[in-house]
C-alpha cells in the first residue's frame, strides 16, 4: 500500500480541511483574535488532520500489504484470510467478511463440481468395463472364425479396444495416486505381457521383437507400467517403415541407484521440430498427420503416469533412422525397509 496512492484517495479530506481552515482563519481575523492564538489554533488543526491520516494509513497499510503479499505468494490464493490477522478497523472487517463469504461460496461450488466430476469418472470407468466385455468377445470370435471375420474387421475391433482402454487410463491418470499400488515387480514379466498383448500386430507386420537383459526387479505399479510400455510399442508398430526389416529392441541396464529401460525401433523417426512436444496432450506432429490412427494422447498419458509413479521418460529420435524411449526407475531403499 503506497502512501502516494493513499493520499490521492484522501484528497477530499485535505481539501475539506483547507476549506474549513480558511473559513476559520477569516472568522478569527474578523474578530481580531491575537495572532499568537491564531498560530496555535492553526498548528493544532494541522496536527489533528495529519495525525488522523497517519494513524488511519498505518492501520490499513498493515492489513492490505499482508493481504496483497500473501495472496501473491500462495498457490491457493483463496486461503489468504487464514494467513493474516483479523483487521481492527471497520473497513477491513467488511473486506474480510466479504472475502470469507466469497471463499465459502466458492468452496461449496467447487465441492459440487468435484462430486459431479467424480460421479462422471466413476460412470465412465463402469461403462468402459462393461463395453470391454463385448469387445473381448468380438476379438475372440474374430480369431476363432477367421472365415467370417476379415482382417480389416479384426483390426478395427482391436483399435476400438485400444481406444477404450486409453480412455480408461486417461480418466484414471488424473487421480492415479488413488488407484496404483507400488511394489517390487519383475520387469521381465511386464514386458512379456506387453509382447503378448501386441503379438497379433507384431506378427502381422513382421516386426522382430527383441528383448535382452531385462531380468530386474523394479518398484512400480505393474498395471500402469504395462499400459505405458504398450503405448510405446504401439507407436513403434504404427510408425514403422514399410517394406523393410523392422524391429523393436528392448534392453535394460543397472546403474548405482537406478535401472534404465530402453525401447528402440528403426521406424520413421520424429522430426527435430516435433521431439520437444511429443508429450503434449493431443499433439500429433507431422507423423500424426501421416497416420490417421494417431490421437496424440497415448504419450501424454504415459508421461503423466511416469511422473506420478516417480519414473522419468525421455525420447530421442532421428527422422527416418530410429526412435529410442528411455524410462528410468529409481531404486528406493526406504521401500525395502517398510514393505
Amino acid at each position: 500500500m503506497k502512501i502516494s496512492s493513499y493520499l490521492k484517495d484522501k484528497l477530499y479530506v485535505v481539501f475539506f480541511f483547507l476549506g474549513i481552515y480558511v473559513f476559520t482563519l477569516l472568522f478569527l481575523l474578523a474578530f481580531k483574535v491575537n495572532k499568537s492564538l491564531i498560530v496555535v489554533i492553526s498548528f493544532l488543526n494541522l496536527f489533528y488532520v495529519v495525525g488522523i491520516l497517519c494513524i488511519d494509513y498505518v492501520r490499513k497499510r498493515k492489513f492490505y500489504t499482508y493481504l496483497l503479499e500473501n495472496s501473491n505468494r500462495l498457490d491457493k490464493a483463496y486461503l489468504v484470510l487464514e494467513t493474516i490477522e483479523k483487521p481492527t478497523f471497520y473497513e477491513g472487517k467488511l473486506v474480510s467478511d466479504i472475502l470469507y463469504e466469497i471463499n465459502r461460496s466458492m468452496a461449496e461450488n467447487v465441492k459440487i463440481l468435484e462430486e459431479q466430476n467424480t460421479n462422471f469418472k466413476e460412470y465412465i470407468e463402469m461403462w468402459i468395463h462393461e463395453v470391454k466385455i463385448p469387445i473381448s468377445f468380438l476379438i475372440l470370435m474374430a480369431h476363432n472364425h477367421k472365415e467370417k471375420f476379415t482382417k480389416t474387421i479384426l483390426e478395427q475391433i482391436q483399435r476400438i479396444d485400444a481406444y477404450v482402454e486409453q480412455v480408461l487410463y486417461y480418466v484414471r491418470s488424473e487421480n492415479a495416486e488413488q488407484d496404483y499400488l507400488i511394489k517390487e515387480t519383475k520387469l521381465e514379466s511386464i514386458i512379456n505381457n506387453v509382447a503378448l498383448k501386441n503379438k497379433d500386430e507384431l506378427l502381422e507386420e513382421r516386426i522382430e521383437f527383441q528383448v535382452k537383459n531385462v531380468d530386474f526387479f523394479i518398484n512400480t505399479d505393474a498395471k500402469w507400467l504395462e499400459f505405458i510400455l504398450s503405448q510405446i510399442v504401439s507407436n513403434s508398430i504404427k510408425y514403422r517403415k514399410e517394406n523393410i526389416f523392422s524391429y523393436i529392441k528392448i534392453e535394460a541396464s543397472e546403474e548405482k541407484d537406478k535401472i534404465i529401460l530402453r525401447i528402440l525401433d528403426n521406424g520413421i523417426g520424429i522430426k527435430k521440430s516435433d521431439i520437444k512436444r511429443v508429450f503434449e496432450k493431443t499433439y500429433t506432429g507431422s507423423n500424426g498427420r501421416l497416420k490417421t490412427k494417431s490421437t496424440g494422447v497415448g504419450l501424454f498419458i504415459a508421461k503423466n503416469l511416469c511422473t506420478k509413479l516417480g519414473h522419468t521418460i525421455e525420447i530421442e529420435s532421428e527422422e527416418n533412422e530410429f526412435t529410442k524411449v528411455t524410462i528410468t526407475f529409481s531404486k528406493n531403499e526406504f521401500y525395502k525397509v517398510v514393505k
